[in-house]
């Protein structure tokens, strides 16, 4: 009886094992959950955060930071908010843009407001900046997760590479 017993559950067990990889693999949906599916939108968009990314290139400034020369600090954090303030205005840009899908029209707002939090992290490290404390930059959270990635996820699911989140500052 027990040994009955033992190899129906170990039957039963892989049966469930098949079943559980056959519907990952076959029936599960592949659809992203943050693809908006307003294809225009996702093209004005780009298009706004690919200005922006050009004149944050324009502003891009490679020399070292000397700690002790609080003119080239200044200057640094000077580069790191105008290059900020082109983020700020492609974010008001598009968000005067509603997409035409209900879940655009739920999650666009919440990318939107995810990115100020990331834009309010730029400023308040500009002006550590300012005060003459280099460090290194730390953005907020989201989920477990650095926000620059939820943002730039949801940017390459909606086909925006322009508009991830720039990996350094002055750009």
């Amino acid at each position: 009886m027990r040994s009955l017993f033992g190899k129906s559950a170990k039957i039963l067990a892989i049966a469930f094992i098949v079943w559980m990889w056959f519907f990952a693999f076959v029936l599960a949906s592949r659809e992203s959950a943050n693809n908006i599916k307003d294809d225009r939108w996702s093209e004005r968009a780009e298009q706004t955060c690919a200005s922006a990314k050009t004149a944050r290139g324009r502003l891009e400034d490679l020399s070292r930071i000397d700690p002790k020369d609080p003119q080239v600090v200044r200057r640094k954090a000077e580069i790191v908010d105008q290059a900020t303030d082109t983020i700020e205005a492609a974010l008001d840009t598009i968000a005067e843009d509603s997409p035409s899908t209900d879940k655009g029209k739920e999650l666009v707002p919440e990318w939107i407001r995810d990115y100020r939090a990331y834009v309010k992290d730029r400023r308040e490290y500009a002006a550590a900046l300012r005060t003459g404390v280099i460090s290194e930059f730390s953005e907020s959270q989201l989920e477990g997760i650095p926000i620059s990635e939820k943002l730039g996820k949801f940017a390459r699911e909606n086909h925006m590479p322009s508009c991830q989140p720039p990996r350094d500052l002055q750009a």
